[in-house]
This record gives C-alpha cells, sequence and structure tokens, in this order.
C-alpha cells in the first residue's frame, strides 16, 4: 500500500471533500425518511379504557389500600380481535425497531466506513507529500552533486586543457626537431641512394650481360636436346615401325589368290603395354578374302613390340596406319 501511495500523485481538497458531502446528504435523507415513516405509520385504536386500566392495575404496582369488605367485581374478559390488533401492532413496532436498528447500524458502519476511507485518503496524502518531500530532497541532492561534478569536471578540462596545451607546445617542438634530422636523414639517404642506384646500374647491366649470355646457352643447349631428341624419336620410330612390320608379315598368311597389286590399308590403335586396342579398315583391295587376311594378321599379334618413351609412343605408336601389300611385306 505504500509503494502504491508513493507512486500516486496528491489529489487536490475538491477530490475528497465532494464524496463526503454526498455521503452526508444520503444519511440525513434516510433519516428524514424513517422519522416520517413513524410519524405516518397506521394508528390502531386503542383497547377500551377497562381492559387497559385493568391490565394498568396488574402491571404497575399501586399503594396497598386500606382492606375494605368489597365483594370482587367480576375480572373483563379481552376481546380477541382487539388482542389480535395489538400483537400485530406490538409485531410492526418490533419491525420497525429493528429496521430502524439495522438502519442506524448500516449509517453508523457506513459512517465509520467514510471516517477509514477519509483516514486512509490523510494517510495517502500524508504519504504522499513525505515522498514528494523525499523526492524534492533528493533531487536538491542530486542537483548539488551533479553542479559539485560539473565544478570538478569544468576543473578537470581546464587541468587538461592546460595539460594538452604544453603537450602540444612539446609535441611542436620535437617536430621541428624531428622533421629538421629528417630533412638532413633525407638528404643523406638522397646521397646513399643515388650511389647506390649507380652501383646497381652497373651491376644490372653486368647481371643483364650474364643473363643474356645464360640465356643463349640455355636456348643452345634446349635446341641441341630439342635435335638430339627427335632424332632419337625418329630412330626409335624406324626400329620399332620396322619390328611391327616383321611381328605383321609374320602372322599375315597371303591368300593364294592375292596379286601384288592388291593392297589394304588398315589403322591400328594400341595400348602404352603394346595390347592391340582396335583395327580397322581405312582402304580395302576390292578383295574381301585379302582385307579379312590382314586383319586377322594385326589381331593374331598378341603384343607389338612399342617404344618405353610416352612421348614417342603417343605421337607415333597410339594410332598408326600400315599398308598390307604382297610385294612389300615380303
Amino acid at each position: 500500500m505504500n509503494d502504491n501511495t508513493r507512486d500516486t500523485p496528491p489529489k487536490q481538497p475538491e477530490d475528497w471533500r465532494q464524496p463526503v458531502l454526498i455521503s452526508l446528504g444520503l444519511h440525513g435523507l434516510i433519516v428524514v425518511v424513517a422519522l416520517l415513516g413513524l410519524a405516518l405509520g397506521p394508528s390502531l385504536p386503542e383497547p377500551e379504557p377497562r381492559s387497559i386500566a385493568a391490565r394498568l392495575v396488574v402491571q404497575q404496582p399501586q399503594p396497598e389500600p386500606e382492606p375494605v369488605a368489597v365483594a370482587p367485581a367480576p375480572e373483563p374478559q379481552p376481546d380477541p380481535a382487539i388482542e389480535q390488533r395489538r400483537r400485530d401492532e406490538e409485531a410492526r413496532r418490533q419491525r420497525e425497531a429493528e429496521q430502524r436498528r439495522q438502519q442506524e447500524a448500516e449509517r453508523q458502519r457506513q459512517q465509520q466506513e467514510q471516517q477509514r476511507r477519509e483516514a486512509e485518503e490523510t494517510r495517502r496524502r500524508q504519504e504522499a507529500q513525505r515522498a514528494e518531500e523525499a523526492r524534492r530532497r533528493a533531487e536538491a541532492e542530486a542537483q548539488e552533486r551533479a553542479r559539485r561534478q560539473a565544478e570538478e569536471e569544468r576543473k578537470r578540462q581546464e587541468e587538461a586543457r592546460q595539460r594538452a596545451e604544453q603537450e602540444r607546445r612539446q609535441r611542436e617542438a620535437e617536430e621541428r626537431r624531428r622533421q629538421e634530422q629528417e630533412a638532413r636523414a633525407r638528404e643523406e639517404a638522397a646521397q646513399r641512394r643515388a650511389e647506390q642506384e649507380r652501383l646497381l646500374r652497373e651491376q644490372a647491366l653486368a647481371q643483364q650481360a650474364q643473363e643474356a649470355e645464360a640465356q643463349r646457352r640455355q636456348q643452345e643447349q634446349a635446341a641441341a636436346a630439342a635435335r638430339a631428341r627427335e632424332a632419337q624419336m625418329a630412330s626409335d620410330r624406324e626400329r620399332f615401325g620396322a619390328l611391327i612390320q616383321e611381328r605383321l608379315r609374320n602372322a599375315w598368311y597371303i591368300p593364294p589368290a592375292a596379286t601384288n597389286q592388291m593392297r589394304a590399308v588398315v589403322q591400328i590403335s594400341l595400348l602404352p603395354t603394346g595390347e592391340l586396342q582396335s583395327v580397322r579398315l581405312v582402304s580395302g583391295s576390292g578383295n574381301t578374302a585379302f582385307d579379312n587376311s590382314a586383319i586377322s594378321a594385326v589381331r593374331g599379334v598378341q603384343r607389338f613390340p612399342v617404344p618405353s618413351d610416352r612421348d614417342t609412343f603417343e605421337r607415333y605408336f597410339r594410332q598408326f596406319t600400315i599398308e598390307f601389300n604382297p610385294e612389300r611385306m615380303r
């Protein structure tokens, strides 16, 4: 409750006076209505004097009279209708009294509730005022702290500015000395660089001459190696070509009807191991038996002699053609 009260802003005096005035007006109206009900309620006829006198004699003690020898009067009998009306009237009065008692109790309860609410409202206002005063004190203290901190910060900034100014002057002096030293160093470096460049140019010219000579020798060596390589490959071509023709000549069965003018050209594809990969007829002789005998001779060779050098094999023996002619194959 204290937290809610501190969070709620204090109300204006008009906020609690108006409910109090309304409550007092309602209580006054209830009292007026109750009094009017009692005054205007239905009145029953009074019982007969004799009956009332008889009851008064019974209910109220009278001074003991002098004993007189009087014959007792006969006791009057009560009228049932009058007795019923009396009981009804008594019950009505009791109900009205109970109703007035309940109304009074309700009025007192409402009054107490109103007083409790007013006390609670007063307490909340007081707590709100105390909270407001605490808040104002805290704000004042915070403002004072902020002022002191701002003053201290201003002093620190001033000191920092003075230190920065002094450091700036020192840096400027050091910068001037550094620039002078750098200027002297640049001048000396320029002189050394010029001398080094001169030496480097001389060395570069000598190096270029050496590299040109070495390149010329390398080119000559490469050309000689290429010529030797070509000569070796050509030699391997001729040697292994002759070996292949020898193998085919040994494997070829020339048909009896073949003539020296017949010729069949076949294309042979080999693997690097010398095994046959494929064979096909490129140019036929016109004689089927002659052409088939040439293909059978190629297939009859189990492994062709090929050079171990891969470049020579790929260039000359991976795929090549050979001519079958009785006159040339003898």
